[in-house]
């Protein structure tokens, strides 16, 4: 058998301690961008942003404020066999979270219904970009496995600014490329009118009420995609909307309006 002279066995070895395999990660945080998870029509869910956190409702999906939970309260679900999704206001300020001081004046429009919140004016992308990108940095490095950004739809209420559909699309489309630059499933929160332009963009959808409206059926490009809808309601009892719900494969269930414990799914 042929030797392989000294010199070359530690030139060998030399690089290969230069480019030995680095150490595995030992949290979510490197994850590759476009390896995140995209949740299929059909899962059930829970969706809690009050009260103290219940990790043991029996469903494969949960639903829970970003700022208010650690990342070792996301780790439990995780372990307990869980995905889960991490609640932020992206079109709308809200004068309680720790960076609320962050947002100029400039950017802060009429209340949108809720005690201390105001919405954004996203046309704004230069302030509101950064700003966005550093909450969604903290689901990601709390382990979360996709973002649900609410007041999505700011273009079609009052908001103090002259928004256009144009200018919500736009902003969407940039938060959804900031969770998925983070590797991160991220969700259209209501605006069903731009479901068609939208749906593409986004891995699943969560809805508000549209069995009460009569707007269920707008939904079902997500399902036609192979995309969960993650759905609610509030006044309706279940048996007025879980037959459709069901026959539109939406991942349905009843809730109070604080978004506690309790549910009733479909």
């Amino acid at each position: 058998m042929r030797r392989t002279p000294l010199l070359l066995v530690m030139l060998l070895l030399f690089l290969a301690g230069c480019t030995g395999t680095p150490d595995a990660p030992d949290t979510p945080d490197d994850r590759p961008s476009g390896g995140h998870w995209r949740p299929e029509p059909g899962l059930t869910w829970q969706w809690q942003l009050s009260g103290r956190l219940d990790p043991a409702v029996d469903v494969p999906v949960y639903d829970i404020d970003g700022f208010d939970h650690p990342g070792s309260a996301v780790a439990d679900l995780h372990r307990r066999g869980r995905k889960v999704i991490c609640y932020l206001s992206t079109g709308a300020w809200e004068d309680f979270r720790p960076d609320a001081g962050r947002f100029p004046k400039s950017v802060l429009g009429r209340g949108n219904g809720w005690k201390g919140e105001r919405w954004l004016d996203i046309r704004r992308t230069d302030v509101l970009g950064p700003l966005m990108a550093e909450r969604i940095d903290m689901c990601r490095k709390k382990g979360f496995d996709a973002v649900e950004p609410d007041n999505m739809d700011a273009y079609a209420n009052a908001t103090g600014f002259p928004l256009t559909a144009a200018d919500q699309l736009r902003y969407n489309r940039l938060i959804a490329r900031l969770a998925h630059d983070r590797g991160l499933a991220v969700g259209l929160k209501n605006d069903l009118d731009q479901i068609p332009e939208l749906v593409g963009d986004f891995d699943f959808a969560v809805n508000e009420q549209c069995a009460e409206h009569d707007e269920c059926d707008l939904l079902t490009p997500f399902v036609r995609a192979g995309k969960a809808v993650f759905h609610v309601e509030y006044e309706l009892p279940t048996r007025d909307f879980c037959p459709d719900a069901r026959r539109l494969r939406l991942s349905s269930m009843l809730k109070k309006y604080e978004l506690g414990v309790w549910r009733r799914a479909c």
